[in-house]
C-alpha cells in the first residue's frame, strides 16, 4: 500500500511538472504587437459606439 502511494505521488509530480513547464513565453516584440492589436480593436469598437450614438441622435 505505501508503495503503490510513492508510485502514484512520484507520477502525480511528474505530469504536473511536464504540463507546468512548458507555458509559452512571448518575447518583447509580440508583447508590443499584441498591445497594438488591442489598442487598435478598442479604438475600433469605440468608433463604432459613436457611429451609432450619432444615429440614434438623429432619429
Amino acid at each position: 500500500m505505501k508503495k503503490s502511494l510513492i508510485t502514484l505521488l512520484l507520477v502525480l509530480f511528474t505530469v504536473s511538472l511536464t504540463t507546468i513547464s512548458c507555458r509559452e513565453q512571448k518575447s518583447t516584440g509580440e508583447k508590443v504587437e499584441e498591445a497594438a492589436e488591442d489598442a487598435a480593436d478598442d479604438m475600433e469598437d469605440a468608433a463604432e459606439e459613436v457611429g451609432d450614438a450619432v444615429e440614434d441622435a438623429t432619429d
